[in-house]
């Protein structure tokens, strides 16, 4: 499919934004699945270290 101009592009024959949101949605699931263990790796080193602290502490 070719398109005469970028706005058409976007537009994508009155579809873009259904295509458009799609793609969004796609992008921040994947950012989220990516992000998600990040972050719970880093609650857990935390917690870890504060449980060793108390031990020590003890």
């Amino acid at each position: 499919m070719s398109f005469a101009s970028f706005g058409d592009f976007l537009a994508m024959g009155h579809h873009g934004l259904y295509v458009w949101s799609a793609y969004g949605i796609c992008l921040l699931v994947l950012a989220l699945n990516v992000a998600a263990p990040i972050l719970a790796r880093k609650r857990y080193l935390q917690q870890e270290a504060r449980r060793l602290r108390r031990e020590s502490d003890k």
